[in-house]
């Protein structure tokens, strides 16, 4: 008998292409030529590490080994974690119940690996992060895209949850701030689907990896002190500004932690020891400073780009309040938005996301604009933009 090649797993070929990735990769090679491209497609602001951090990580070269650590973390990181929730959020948090993970995507597979089967549903937003849903897929499950409405500024509603329930919903996941949007949820938010899940025997899985970049509104944490059936995700990537650090956390019920942990030892032995030593001091009032002083300079950049996008025909249906982008509708003379993000790029040497990767819902006249560089650049992003489409 005579066999094929070997194929690639079906779970795999159905997971659809992170677009900007390629938008990246054609931005970096116009750059590679001589082009000077205004980077505003992907979620990593020019901010560098701050430098308590990077002093910390070449101390721990010189005086610790940089073997594999506990399945969980240091135990000390973990301490330092539960205590940033008591002092910034005033929550009494068990340093136990924190998982160390290889960044925020660590985080996610952990507790969805822990919670869902195969064949069982989690109810995700649309638009809304696309890896979340791969992840899902991946596993075995299926995830169900949830529409969030403009008009309830993108939010996850308890009304949207309930009309879409299924007996074999087994999570649902939420982002706050949220990416595309912007979108940060109320405590009353969470608390609602927080109970609804929980009357289920479901789960509330919540995205947190831009907590601490709000704007103007309440900066609160879905974890609470008591043991529920809530599990946050959260990184070191963005606030703190580590993304290729490659490390975050999981907060999970009790309950869970020996599931997580066999897992974690199983899925990724541990997460990077150097980056863990360096996290170390991420939570000490000098390093939180200095992020805070970044965080108002975002809320800077955010207002000039809205401000610059109005004249050229972009709608902005929901204000964003927290996290680094503005989901924007293109003007109406304009055909789509993938033909526009082409266009601004060959055209423009502007990199944007189109509204595709994050959903379907109105996605072909929706963009990203993610505003991580300086103001002078998304002002001269506005005019090379105006030169491609014109004023409104």
């Amino acid at each position: 008998m005579i066999r094929g090649p070997c194929e690639p797993a079906a779970r795999a070929s159905a997971v659809a292409p992170f677009h900007v990735m390629r938008i990246l990769e054609r931005a970096k090679a116009r750059e590679a030529a001589g082009h000077d491209v205004i980077h505003m497609e992907v979620g990593e602001p020019d901010f560098p590490t701050p430098d308590p951090i990077l002093e910390a990580a070449q101390e721990a070269l010189g005086s610790h080994a940089m073997g594999y650590t506990p399945a969980a973390g240091l135990p000390q990181l973990r301490a330092a974690i539960a205590d940033y929730y008591r002092q910034r959020y005033g929550t009494d948090l068990d340093p136990e119940r924190v998982i160390v993970t290889p960044g925020g995507s660590g985080a996610l597979l952990l507790a969805l690996a822990a919670v869902v089967d195969v064949s069982q549903v989690v109810l995700t937003t649309d638009p809304g992060y696309p890896c979340n849903r791969h992840m899902v897929s991946l596993l075995g499950g299926v995830p169900r895209s949830v529409p969030v409405l403009a008009e309830q500024h993108y939010r996850l509603t308890l009304g949207a949850v309930s009309a879409h329930w299924e007996p074999n919903v087994r999570a649902v996941m939420v982002a706050s701030p949220a990416n595309p949007t912007g979108t940060v949820l109320s405590r009353e938010d969470i608390a609602e689907l927080r109970a609804f899940a929980q009357a289920r025997d479901a789960a509330l899985i919540v995205d947190e990896i831009y907590q601490g970049l709000t704007y103007g509104v309440a900066d609160h944490s879905a974890v609470a002190s008591g043991d529920e059936n809530v599990f946050v995700v959260n990184s070191f990537s963005k606030y703190f500004c580590m993304t290729g650090w490659r490390l975050g956390w999981l907060v999970a019920p009790a309950r869970f932690i020996g599931t997580l942990t066999r897992l974690a030892q199983n899925l990724f032995l541990a997460a990077p020891t150097l980056a863990q030593y360096a996290a170390l001091v991420a939570f000490l009032p000098d390093t939180l400073k200095i992020l805070n002083r970044r965080r108002d300079q975002l809320r800077e950049r955010r207002d000039t780009l809205v401000e610059a996008l109005g004249p050229l025909g972009f709608a902005i249906p929901s204000h964003p309040e927290g996290a680094f982008y503005v989901y924007a509708r293109i003007p109406e003379r304009e055909r789509n938005s993938s033909a526009l993000a082409e266009r601004l790029l060959e055209d423009a040497d502007v990199a944007v996301t189109p509204g595709l990767d994050f959903g379907i819902q109105q996605a072909d006249r929706m963009l990203r604009f993610a505003y991580t560089t300086e103001s002078a650049r998304l002002m001269e992003a506005a005019r090379r933009i105006e030169s491609v489409i014109g004023r409104a």
